[in-house]
């Protein structure tokens, strides 16, 4: 058994307060460490001031009871087994506290009777698989980490979202929202709870036939900011913020900015082009011409790492959220609202903290030199998209507004020599009026004010990258790699069956793919085509390691322009911080001095990249099954409508279906084509009937009936107009789609059952 170190009495450093932790056997709280070093009277006072100043700083987390090293594991701590390799359980905290948003560690779980680590007699334990939950102590070996199970627990409680449904007998059943889920559950305590709410619940013991049972009684499942919610909480979103975030963010609010430390450029004409109904303002741009055919450009971003430094609370839980969640009634902020929304904010016709991108632009559109400062600005003007483009399509657009589209049609110039991937994503838009009620869902117009914003952006975002490669300084790459050698073969042989050939041998480019489209003349063919070439991409996301952004068509590219909302880059501005002497230690009371990169990020910027990209991927998740909630809700009093759709996916058992112009995917079960046998051709994604060769294929549009629509899922069905051999059944308790008698979409229309998830009864 290792000891702890021998310690001289008197108050410990930082350092010898570590080694003490890291080598005591037991949980290492005040009591322990005070009694180690002798410390009495003020003294403990003052180890109480340095625990928690070492807890700021990211060195430890823990309570006064039992400290432990940030992100690492407690002495001892309960432990969730999710994997079993090699031979060997491993294990990760079941609550991973110290830092949710990087991932947690994986512990290898050492079941051997006798050791010298577990004392006392030890209860017969039963073999532990995937799934079970254990109190165990643990240990650092070498790099890794090992447990040594002392208790088997129960297992922990699993929340379900759902729908309190009432059948005939007068049984309470709970229909979860999830549509991955197919059967209800049986309510054994409603809590309160009364038919049609939407509630959380938790199983009501460890068999099945327990049912559920009612934690929370969250209202009416068709309520305006209804759906919303049913996203945040299925996906486990914080949408919350401690006190301690809270006050701290209030705090960092009243930090006053130094005219003597900062480039004051609140004399330029800077505009901030945003959406009508944006939340924040991250970015605004400003350009001149140079004399001679170029520009000198000015992108300014928040400077969120001002008042955001590592280690405060504010940080932790900017750190556990990674990003801002936007939904269409409300937004789920990263950062407190008194920063994202006021003191951040770029907002017109006032100071504001900036970090500078100034960027230089030749006549050919290339960007030869940028630099980065620390600024003071203040936006002339907060402008929407539409608005500006009316401007300039009018002739009436101010001279700070033609500049900037003088100096886009540079870049645009050299954005169109590297030939990026050009593919057609249409971004469903939900608008709600004054009551929270749909007033319609419609695919968001792109115009160039939206490419002008863009490019700027694109810009930064490459000059932030650079500029830390030209200090060998850490970065949090965007990467969107090379599509895979699998998915490319399926690309081969699904574009074989339109007489294409992709020869794998050459240099896979964007280019490649956009030439492939260009050449498709029939638009029916070039929807297939794109769809197949978007389904062969790569999911972006960050990383220390630069791979490159395939779809951009650039060697090296960072986010630097949305620190407000995304935690990524948050952390590129630090690294800028450090690598360009940017620094402005202002400390105030429980503030952090420090505004660079942490020294837990510098050294390893792997785990909370991973984390950040983890939970990006969570965001667009929930975001996206809230807009298909939306549509389910808007389509609901539109069942037996005929609608064109185009199909976005197919499989052995059917196909699925979106509506042209709106969205929202729907299945058509393979058992309602019609009584002839499919054989289903996963090469060229399609199905095909064995008599009449009746072919369904990926990309194809054709006519279908909207069968149901169920907005507490987002499902829809579809059905073919005729042909069909067998209608789409319906069965289930009727929920109307009505709030205080008000239709959902705040149009007439008549109410529709919501499909039952359980047993036929």
């Amino acid at each position: 058994m290792t000891k702890p170190p021998r310690v001289q009495p008197g108050m410990p450093s930082r350092k010898q307060i570590l080694d003490f932790i890291a080598s005591s056997e037991t949980s290492a709280g005040k009591r322990e460490i005070a009694k180690a070093f002798g410390l009495k009277g003020q003294e403990k006072i003052a180890l109480k001031a340095l625990l928690r100043d070492m807890a700021d700083e990211g060195l430890i987390d823990g309570n006064r009871t039992a400290f432990h090293r940030m992100g690492g594991v407690p002495k001892v701590t309960v432990l969730r087994i999710v994997a079993h390799e090699d031979g060997d359980l491993l294990a990760i905290p079941d609550t991973w506290q110290p830092d949710d948003a990087t991932p947690p560690p994986r512990l290898r779980i050492v079941e051997a009777r006798g050791s010298s680590k577990v004392k006392g007699p030890r209860a017969p334990m039963s073999a532990l698989k995937v799934g079970d939950r254990v109190l165990a102590r643990t240990e650092e070996v070498g790099s890794g980490l090992i447990a040594y199970p002392m208790k088997k627990l129960a297992d922990s409680a699993e929340s379900v979202l759902g729908v309190i449904e009432v059948d005939g007998t007068g049984k309470p059943w709970l229909a979860p929202v999830d549509k991955r889920v197919r059967n209800s559950l049986p309510v054994s305590d409603l809590g309160g709870a009364e038919a049609g709410n939407l509630v959380l619940a938790e199983p009501a013991g460890k068999s099945p036939r327990s049912g559920v049972k009612v934690t929370q009684v969250l209202g009416d499942p068709l309520a305006p900011r209804a759906f919303s919610l049913i996203a945040i909480h299925k996906h486990g979103i914080p949408f919350v913020f401690p006190e301690e975030a809270i006050s701290g963010a209030d705090l960092a609010a009243k930090l006053q900015l130094s005219e003597a430390k900062r480039e004051d450029l609140r004399h330029l004409p800077i505009v901030a082009i945003d959406p009508s109904d944006a939340r924040d303002h991250d970015d605004a741009i400003w350009a001149e011409p140079d004399g001679e055919g170029g520009f000198k450009a000015l992108v300014a971003i928040a400077d969120v790492s001002f008042y955001v430094r590592p280690g405060s609370a504010i940080d932790r839980e900017a750190r556990k959220r990674a990003n801002s969640v936007y939904f269409p009634d409300r937004v789920v902020p990263m950062l407190p609202e008194v920063l994202s929304a006021d003191v951040c904010s770029l907002k017109s016709g006032e100071d504001r903290a900036a970090m500078a991108c100034h960027l230089t632009i030749d006549s050919e559109g290339r960007v030869t030199e940028w630099r980065f400062t620390r600024a003071l600005v203040r936006i002339a003007e907060v402008v929407a998209y539409e608005e500006a483009q009316a401007r300039i399509d009018e002739g009436r657009a101010e001279p700070h507004l033609q500049n900037l589209w003088a100096a886009w049609r540079l870049l645009e110039k050299a954005r169109n020599l590297r030939d990026p991937l050009a593919l057609e994503l249409p971004e469903r838009q939900v608008r709600l009026d004054e009551q929270g009620r749909i007033s319609e869902i419609a695919i968001r117009e792109r115009i160039d004010a939206h490419r002008v914003v863009e490019d700027f952006m694109i810009s930064a975002n490459v000059a932030a990258a650079k500029a830390l490669e030209a200090k060998v300084a850490p970065v949090v790459y965007r990467i969107h790699e090379t599509p895979g050698r699998e998915k490319l073969i399926a690309l081969k042989d699904y574009l074989a069956t339109f007489d294409m050939k992709l020869a794998l041998g050459q240099v896979i480019t964007p280019g490649l793919f956009n030439r492939m489209l260009k050449d498709v003349a029939d638009e029916t063919e070039k929807a297939l085509i794109m769809e197949a070439v978007l389904r062969s991409q790569t999911q972006a996301y960050y990383g220390p390691k630069n791979a490159g952004h395939f779809g951009l068509a650039l060697g090296s590219y960072a986010h630097f322009t949305s620190p407000i909302r995304r935690y990524a880059d948050l952390l590129v501005h630090r690294a800028l911080v450090d690598a360009y002497g940017l620094e402005q230690a202002e400390p105030k009371g429980d503030i952090p001095p420090r505004s660079g990169l942490s020294e837990r990020d510098r050294d390893d910027l792997s785990k909370v990249s991973e984390a950040i990209s983890q939970a990006e991927r969570r965001a667009m998740e929930a975001e996206r099954d809230t807009i298909d909630r939306y549509v389910a809700a808007w389509l609901s009093g539109r069942v037996g409508e005929v609608f064109k759709t185009r199909i976005t996916g197919v499989r052995s058992f059917g196909f699925f279906a979106t509506i042209v112009g709106l969205g929202g995917d729907g299945l058509v079960p393979v058992s309602t084509l019609g009584r002839e046998y499919f054989h289903y051709d996963e090469k060229a994604q399609a199905l095909t009937a064995e008599g009449s060769g009746t072919r369904y294929v990926l990309g194809q549009i054709l006519d279908l009936r909207l069968g149901e629509a169920n907005p507490l899922t987002g499902a829809l069905k579809f059905e073919l107009v005729e042909g069909g051999s067998a209608p789409i059944e319906r069965r289930g308790q009727p929920l109307p789609l009505r709030h205080k008698g008000k239709h959902l979409a705040g149009k007439p229309g008549r109410p529709r059952n919501i499909r039952h998830q359980g047993k036929r009864r």
